[in-house]
Order: structure tokens, then sequence, then C-alpha cells
């Protein structure tokens, strides 16, 4: 099975940057916190966002049942922006809409666009599915998590699925190693009393 395809937090900071409004952030910034399918996230209507929850319902592909999923408090900071500059969209219409002409609702095409433009412009070819397994990954890694509530989280059906996440990349691993590498080697140190010929005699040095 092949290793989930997550985005170093230096990258992702570097796409992040590429978005040109506060829609696509809002966007970005859901799906990275709350690991919601892109379809999924594309569908909720203003109905759908507890802002004093911090929560999104959304309709699982799989099952079809409308949940709650939890994002970050950025996520909705960047929603409201969105919302305050662009206006409400209609009733029972989605909340992610396009920006030019009239209004319309987003479709999953459109939104591959926009990433793809980051992309473009930084040499990547990042995917809104690397943004699932991003999240994944980034809550798999939480100790405050157990791999049960992350499971629950992203509705995975089988908690093997879930599991995948929990591999190390080497790239999170750069700045602790560097710290190994560079930490002073710990020096040895007896009790008072011993006579240092008598330790040199038996431990050397």
């Amino acid at each position: 099975m092949q290793a989930p395809r997550s985005i170093p937090d230096h990258l992702w900071d570097e796409l992040f940057a590429g978005m040109g409004c506060d829609r696509d952030r809002a966007l970005l910034e859901f799906y990275v916190s709350s690991g919601a399918r892109a379809s999924e996230l594309l569908g909720i209507g203003l109905d759908d966002i507890d802002w004093s929850g911090q929560l999104i319902y959304v309709i699982s592909k799989g099952t079809r049942i409308r949940q709650p999923v939890p994002a970050s408090p950025n996520a909705f900071r960047y929603l409201g922006s969105y919302l305050a500059a662009d206006g409400l969209p209609d009733p029972g219409q989605p909340v992610w809409r396009t920006r030019r002409g009239d209004p319309r609702p987003l479709t999953y095409w459109a939104t591959r666009r926009i990433l793809q433009r980051a992309n473009d412009k930084l040499g990547t070819n990042w995917t809104l599915h690397d943004a699932r397994h991003t999240a994944a990954v980034r809550m798999a890694g939480v100790e405050r998590l157990t791999l049960a509530e992350v499971q629950t989280i992203l509705r995975h059906a089988h908690l093997d699925t879930t599991g995948r996440y929990l591999t190390a990349r080497v790239e999170d691993l750069h700045d602790k190693l560097q710290e190994h590498y560079t930490k002073p080697r710990p020096q040895r140190t007896f009790a008072a009393g011993y006579d240092p010929e008598d330790i040199k005699a038996v431990f050397g040095g």
C-alpha cells in the first residue's frame, strides 16, 4: 500500500502563502485542519457551520451521513473574512463560490485549479488529497489524540487505515537529528571520595 503523501510544514507554509485571497486561505486551512475530503468541504452551506463550536457538518463520502468535523480557529477566521468581503451565499447554496462574474458554486475542478496556480509558481505538484493526508499525519503525531480519536475525526471505516499515518517522515526528523548531532557528549562524573588515579586505571581516560 502506498505511503501517505503529506506535505512537510515548511512546504505547506509556502503553499499557503501562494493563496491569493481569504476564500482560498480558508479552503486550504479547513482542508489541513479538518481532514475533510475535497468534495465534502465544497458542499457545506451556512447551516453546516457551527461558529461557536468550531465545527463544520459534512456529508461523509462513504456513508452519506451528515457528521460534525472540527477545524482550526484560523480556518473560521479566514472564512469569516471571506464572507465579510464577498457576502453571504443565497439560502441553500454552498458557502464556496466563484469570485468572477455571477457567483456560482465552486466546483472540484475550479478548486484544483486554485492549487495548480500555486503549484506552477512553486514548482510543486501538491493535490487536494495531499491536504487530507497532511491533516491525518499531523493528528496522528499529536500525543494528546489517540489513534481511535483520529479515526473518528477522519471518519475512517477501519483503524488500520488511520494507522498508516503514524509513519515518521525524514523531513520531520531533520530538526531533531540536528539537535542530536550538535548536543555535547555527556561528561562522566563520579561520587566524591574516589581517587582520580583509581578511576583512570579502571575506566581509562
